[in-house]
């Protein structure tokens, strides 16, 4: 049976206030969702999106917004923390080739960041359902397509 994220136990979980610049970024991502999953897009059919995040020590990937069906694999094992849309800010240990699965029903999403608060790089493949979902993807920025055309 496929894991998600509700099966993983938290090394810590927090709800003290976000520094001032978190909350604005979070709110700027409520205005204007972000569907950039990963810091790379590296495929894109008009089934699946492929993406990757590295993440050097005390890197951090910004608030993005999950809205289809997806699941990720750590590359790399490591630490990471992130800022979850309900004020939580939770801290979990990847373990290399750790898998979750995770599923949106129509409207539902989940927004979070991503920060690397281990001693080594921070690895992640995310693998996105366009065809399966409820929902319907976020558009990508052009630039980040380009991006992604030019590392091919």
């Amino acid at each position: 049976m496929a894991m998600t994220m509700k099966d993983k136990a938290a090394m810590s979980a927090d709800k003290s206030a976000w520094p001032q610049s978190l909350k604005q970024e979070f709110e700027r991502e409520a205005r204007t969702p972000n569907g950039c999953v990963g810091n790379q897009l590296l495929s894109e059919t008009e089934r699946l999106r492929v993406w990757s995040i590295r993440l050097a020590p005390g890197e951090r990937f910004g608030f993005h917004r999950h809205v289809l069906n997806y699941f990720w694999t750590a590359v790399s094992g490591g630490r990471g923390r992130q800022h979850l849309m309900d004020g939580t800010t939770v801290e979990y240990t990847y373990q290399p080739g750790e898998t979750r699965h995770e599923t949106y029903g129509p409207g539902e999403f989940k927004v979070h960041d991503l920060e690397n608060i281990g001693d080594r790089e921070l690895v992640f493949m995310t693998v996105e359902s366009i065809d399966s979902s409820a929902n319907k993807p976020l558009p990508v920025p052009h630039a980040v397509r380009t991006a992604s055309n030019k590392a091919a």
